[in-house]
């Protein structure tokens, strides 16, 4: 078990800050007025109720409730997200292995993918529908029929 350790504790912070953090103390509690906690650190008497203020203000804000539990950090997040990463390319590597023993059990050829050589585009074969239309397209228009009118 922990034991608190009280005012007597080691405080982080430049031997300066902790001067500043005492002088401004003493004047709430008493030991010394304003004036002479400014002389004392040698600043003007509105640099010192500045630099009180800022120090009430840091005082509150340490004092504000902390979210309870371990807080998740950009590390852990990035952590977490490459497990999720790794369970997914399982779970895709598992669904097509299962794809494949289906299309064989059916009868189905497996279909490869056609390897491309890098800076190298694949190029598309002609489709043997497609090239059959474009040609009755050309027979029944009238402009292809005079061309060729023309030519022969």
């Amino acid at each position: 078990m922990k034991r608190h350790r009280g005012p007597g504790g080691s405080l982080n912070g430049s031997v300066h800050a902790k001067r500043m953090a005492a002088v401004i103390l003493e004047v709430p509690s008493g030991l010394r007025t304003p004036t002479d906690a400014s002389q004392a650190t040698g600043i003007s008497l509105p640099r010192y109720y500045v630099l009180e203020t800022r120090g009430l203000h840091g005082l509150i804000s340490a004092l504000e409730a902390r979210p309870k539990g371990k807080q998740k950090s950009p590390a852990s997040t990035v952590a977490a997200l490459g497990c999720e990463k790794e369970k997914l390319q399982r779970e895709l590597l598992r669904a097509q292995a299962l794809v494949r023993v289906a299309q064989r059990s059916v009868g189905l050829k497996e279909r490869r993918p056609e390897k491309v050589k890098p800076g190298e585009r694949r190029r598309r074969r002609p489709n043997g529908r497609a090239l059959q239309a474009v040609k009755a397209l050309r027979r029944d228009t009238p402009e292809t029929a005079e061309q060729s009118g023309q030519e022969g």
